[in-house]
């Protein structure tokens, strides 16, 4: 069993920046694929991003430019750096394992000023 705990989340300003972190347990974390979801009040759950064990990434457009992830296998965390943040991407935000469809409880971004 995969167990996944991300923190990070905070309130800040339009145009501020966080850094959330996903850490991990249970499973080879190296060789997991390892995603970032969002979901805002009254919306779906959306990708956000991802990055394979090899460190390949993928985003979603409407964060593409602004979000970057990455990984540290030697600490078993996944990270979203978020930058030039909008009001828009204000959601609890959830890590991910793909291998094992394993979930985090989430941590909430609020962008406001």
């Amino acid at each position: 069993q995969v167990q996944l705990v991300e923190s990070g989340g905070a309130l800040v300003q339009p145009g501020g920046s966080l850094r959330l972190s996903c850490a991990a347990s249970g499973r080879i974390f190296s060789r997991s694929i390892l995603g970032w979801f969002r979901q805002a009040p009254g919306k779906q759950r959306e990708f956000v991003a991802f990055i394979t064990s090899g460190g390949a990434t993928n985003y979603a457009d409407s964060i593409k430019g602004r979000f970057t992830i990455s990984r540290d296998n030697a600490k078993n965390t996944v990270y979203l750096q978020m930058n030039s943040l909008k009001p828009e991407d204000t959601a609890v935000y959830y890590c991910r394992d793909y291998s094992s469809n394993s979930w985090g409880l989430g941590t909430q971004v609020t962008v406001s000023s």
